[in-house]
């Protein structure tokens, strides 16, 4: 009863909102980021739907262009092409590894100690993936030069 004898001069007064009991309120950001979060689940989703419309068209056309490609193969598969590429290739691997080298011999010098900052985790990575690559083209170059010599003779 006492709630309802306020005065008027008691409602001019803005009254602070109270949640009722056993209801906690809920900050605005929240809904934000919840809102934020599902949008972007929702987008994940419909780019994997997508994606696989456009894997199913990459496939339907190797298998058209299956037949086709082993007789483009042969025409590529001459030495005009073929011995360019494997220099190329050797010589980009051969770069990347005495590069790599350098880098390395470099980093453990003494005389280097002193400006020396701790190298990154990513960037170690990434020189060892450069460092495998390069192994795994050495090793292909190797691979296609005795297959090519076991397949086709001298030819």
């Amino acid at each position: 009863m006492n709630e309802q004898a306020q005065t008027p001069r008691d409602l001019t007064k803005p009254q602070p909102a109270t949640p009722p009991e056993g209801i906690a309120l809920i900050r605005p950001g929240l809904i934000n980021w919840s809102a934020f979060l599902f949008a972007v689940l929702q987008s994940a989703c419909s780019a994997f739907i997508a994606l696989n419309g456009v894997r199913l068209l990459i496939g339907v056309g190797a298998f058209a262009l299956a037949s086709g490609a082993l007789k483009l193969a042969d025409r590529i598969h001459i030495d005009a092409i073929r011995i360019p590429m494997m220099l190329l290739a050797l010589f980009g691997s051969l770069l990347n590894l005495v590069v790599l080298w350098q880098v390395w011999r470099l980093r453990q010098r003494p005389a280097s100690a002193w400006r020396q900052k701790p190298v990154p985790g990513r960037k170690i990575a990434s020189e060892w993936l450069q460092f495998a690559l390069s192994v795994f083209t050495l090793f292909l170059l190797a691979a296609e030069f005795f297959a090519h010599r076991i397949l086709f003779g001298n030819r």
